[in-house]
């Protein structure tokens, strides 16, 4: 059956609302500034993007599958600190990235043993974990530590055929998360493990071992975060670093139409929500908003996240029941039809 083109529009605009979105503003805030595509400020935002988008990726699988990760920021923080003291102690950009991952892993994997094995709630868990790891990272480095040297500054700032090469990262994430999620059999159980997990369970999905990796590569990804964001600054704060962090994540995610509750979304409209949220952050900065405004705006963002999820959620199912009595209207009724044994005597 053809579609007509208004539900066609309408049909759209229910699967891409952000998009339209992201469009419009990048549209406005251009006429208004004449800033936001000039190749040095895309630049800022696509490193700033980047590094939310590496940690966003396995966020929004984790969402997918009902669970969910507050302690990134603090995780962000502890790898950054720990690359710093690599580098400051005389070590090798690799072996200060490898430490600053394998720090964000066993982070992830105790969420993992806290949510998954002893059975605790994600939020409590991750939230507990979120202050006790930003503790941990201040008693490592109570002291601020910098000067890492330009080979990994190089990590943070360098470019490779003229593209950050944060960007690349983030890039190479995205498209390893899309294809687990599309073209794996197990990342086809997160989405199971999200509608249902007992339903799942009965499936033969394996309900906590799915969650386990995913939270080890969560903690990973906010690890490697946190060895990019060090090695951008040239410096690691441990209590000021990744600060609000989670937030913008978590807001990114939500904007890109993953589920609060689990069993929907993708990393392609992961993608949209990350862009958006840089894109609206750098908005404001060129139109000369105060501070404050920024995190009013930010918070903002978050609950229009959740609002544009149900709305959207709404308007598919909407148009769904408007597809079907469609269909019904156009499908000839069996009485409409004459038989075959009628149209012989007929």
């Amino acid at each position: 059956m053809t579609r007509h083109p208004g539900r066609r529009i309408l049909y759209f605009l229910a699967e891409n609302p952000l998009l339209v979105l992201l469009i419009l503003m990048v549209v406005v805030v251009q006429a208004m500034t004449g800033a936001v595509l000039n190749p040095g400020n895309l630049r800022g935002v696509g490193l700033d993007a980047a590094i939310i988008a590496i940690v966003a990726a396995p966020a929004a699988m984790l969402f997918i599958a009902g669970y969910i990760d507050f302690s990134v920021s603090s995780v962000l923080a502890l790898s950054g600190v720990t690359a710093g003291l690599i580098m400051t102690d005389g070590g090798s950009p690799l072996l200060a990235v490898l430490a600053a991952v394998g720090v964000g892993a066993v982070v992830g994997a105790l969420n993992a043993i806290f949510t998954t094995v002893v059975g605790l709630s994600a939020f409590v868990a991750t939230l507990g974990m979120m202050i006790a790891v930003r503790g941990v990272a201040q008693l490592v480095a109570p002291l601020p530590v910098s000067d890492f040297g330009p080979e990994f500054g190089f990590l943070g700032v360098g470019t490779l055929v003229g593209v950050p090469i944060a960007i690349w990262i983030a890039a190479v994430v995205l498209l390893l998360s899309s294809v687990f999620l599309t073209r794996v059999p197990a990342g086809r159980h997160v989405y199971a493990i999200g509608v249902s997990r007992e339903a799942a369970y009965l499936s033969g999905v394996k309900v906590k071992t799915i969650p386990f990796v995913l939270y080890i590569f969560s903690g990973a990804a906010a690890g490697l975060a946190g060895a990019i964001t060090v090695a951008r600054l040239n410096s690691a704060p441990a209590g000021q670093l990744g600060q609000g962090f989670e937030l913008q994540v978590i807001t990114a995610v939500l904007l890109g139409g993953v589920a609060l509750t689990g069993g929907s979304g993708s990393i392609f409209g992961v993608l949209v929500g990350v862009l958006f949220m840089g894109l609206l952050n750098n908005a404001l900065v060129l139109l000369n908003v105060p501070n404050f405004w920024q995190n009013v705006a930010s918070g903002l963002a978050l609950i229009a996240a959740i609002a544009l999820a149900l709305l959207t959620d709404r308007l598919r199912q909407r148009l769904v029941v408007l597809e079907a009595r469609s269909l019904l209207r156009d499908t000839p009724s069996e009485s409409a039809t004459p038989a075959p044994a009628e149209k012989a005597s007929r």
